[in-house]
């Protein structure tokens, strides 16, 4: 998590500006009470996502009944990861980099212990969409540390 929190989404891969604006656009059609799976469809379409949308669709669901605190997203324009943004993508991608159990236990720690399973195979659903969409979210390079 902490290699996407507070980044520029600049320095991000395509995958994970997708995601992160994904749960932005989410978040923000629901506030305006509108559906937000409908409303996403177009633009999943486009990056040829249309089979992730209901994985993602049901896990900001899940997030946002099931989490243990209310998660806090960016708004549209904002240029960096929030912490609850950083940890989605850290999900995602922890189930091919760490495994499972791995991901399953950081689970644990965000959510209620009835949505575990269920998130967790969701997600899997989001990153195999996200797998052969040609867009997995990947682990950002770390910036180059100058020497004064």
């Amino acid at each position: 998590m902490y290699q996407y929190v507070d980044r520029p989404l600049s320095t991000l891969d395509e995958g994970c500006r997708f995601l992160v604006w994904s749960m932005r656009a989410w978040v923000t059609t629901l506030s305006q009470r509108r559906c937000p799976a409908e409303s996403l469809a177009p633009a999943f379409a486009r990056w040829r996502m249309i089979g992730g949308l209901q994985p993602f669709h049901r896990a900001m669901l899940m997030f946002n009944r099931d989490a243990l605190e209310t998660f806090a997203f960016c708004p549209m324009a904002c240029d960096h990861v929030s912490e609850h943004e950083a940890v989605i993508l850290e999900l995602v991608s922890s189930l091919r980099d760490r495994g499972a159990q791995a991901t399953r236990e950081t689970l644990e720690l965000v959510v209620q212990e009835d949505a575990v399973g269920d998130l967790l195979e969701t997600l899997s659903k989001l990153g195999a969409a996200m797998a052969i969409a040609g867009i997995f979210p990947a682990h950002p390079v770390a910036a180059p540390q100058h020497r004064d």
